[in-house]
């Protein structure tokens, strides 16, 4: 098995993973919360290493990346397991779920894959892929050496040092801020929301291109003050160019609560546009909140119709009508 990084041996003699900030206490044979990173004869091991349970090619919008080469597809891995517990996951099936028999692939059986379909990169999605820290890293590597980019969609709930040793390896990121309350994170993701926000920090320090993904749930986190304070912390931490894409909750897992009403969204979307210049709607159905305008004279630069994107308005990285650079990785 994969030697997991990150570890120590507490003055108890019990194990405990460093990687995220749940800090497990892990017994022999057990694992921690996410389900795959286990104590094998007094060491911890990456038992979910080279297991996948998803393999796509997808639009990069589908990530959702909006300004990092629109238009393009790209190669999706996922794995198994999550060192979340959101009760209203889209993804649950993988997320809450560990299937050991799965097939297994190397790192450059994935690089030799992405390259295979001609992908310009590799996009570690779908479960929590930080969870899977060395088979992202080792996959990273050498898509790197390779002439691939890296991407990851992320809920961002890491440790400093190991995002430190990673984020020189990714080119974009989609970070997942759920809420600006910590009781939404501990009672809805048995989570906690400061350790994100300084990862999503982190990444932007060190060069990363990074998105932000909120979802809005009706009564929960929607109201026009709770997602005003994701909009204003983003422009004040992160920039007031990073992209935010308010997205439309559907029940699944142990969540019944209806859908999220289009105007729910709209209201949203017009809200933050007050602290922010780029903001986007999806999983819903609207032309409204898709398209990329220039902050300066309103030029339209991308038009996007579900997931077929085009360049319409952006000249050598520029908007095409007041030349203005465009804030998009070509």
């Amino acid at each position: 098995m994969k030697s997991a990084a990150f570890w120590r041996t507490t003055e108890a003699g019990k194990i405990q993973c460093e990687l995220c900030p749940h800090h497990c206490v892990i017994a022999e044979k057990k694992t921690g919360l996410c389900g795959i990173r286990r104590v094998v004869d007094g060491s911890l091991v990456a038992a979910g290493y080279g297991l996948l349970s998803s393999l796509h090619d997808d639009p990069i919008e589908k990530k959702p990346l909006f300004h990092f080469h629109p238009g393009s597809a790209i190669f999706s891995i996922g794995g198994w397991g999550c060192n979340f517990a959101c009760r209203f996951c889209q993804n649950w099936q993988i997320s809450q779920a560990v299937n050991a028999q799965a097939q297994s692939f190397r790192p450059d059986e994935v690089v030799q894959a992405a390259r295979d379909q001609d992908s310009p990169g590799i996009a570690y999605t779908y479960n929590e892929p930080l969870i899977n820290y060395e088979f992202v890293k080792d996959c990273a590597q050498l898509a790197r050496s390779r002439g691939l980019f890296n991407v990851l969609v992320t809920n961002g709930f890491v440790e400093e040092k190991p995002a430190a040793e990673l984020l020189p390896l990714i080119d974009a990121l989609n970070i997942d801020i759920k809420s600006m309350e910590e009781a939404f994170y501990k009672q809805q993701c048995r989570g906690a929301l400061a350790p994100v926000l300084r990862f999503a920090c982190q990444a932007v320090a060190v060069g990363r291109h990074v998105e932000i993904t909120n979802l809005l749930i009706p009564g929960l986190n929607d109201g026009a003050e709770q997602v005003g304070q994701v909009s204003a912390w983003m422009a004040a931490n992160l920039g007031r160019l990073t992209p935010l894409h308010l997205s439309a909750y559907h029940p699944e897992y142990k969540m019944d609560i209806p859908s999220t009403p289009t105007a729910v969204l709209e209201r949203a979307f017009a809200r933050c546009k007050r602290d922010l210049a780029y903001v986007y709607m999806g999983n819903v159905l609207t032309s409204a909140g898709q398209n990329t305008l220039c902050p300066k004279c309103a030029q339209e630069l991308i038009v996007r119709q579900g997931y077929t994107t085009r360049i319409v308005g952006i000249v050598n990285g520029a908007c095409r009508q007041c030349g203005r650079p465009a804030d998009v990785v070509m």
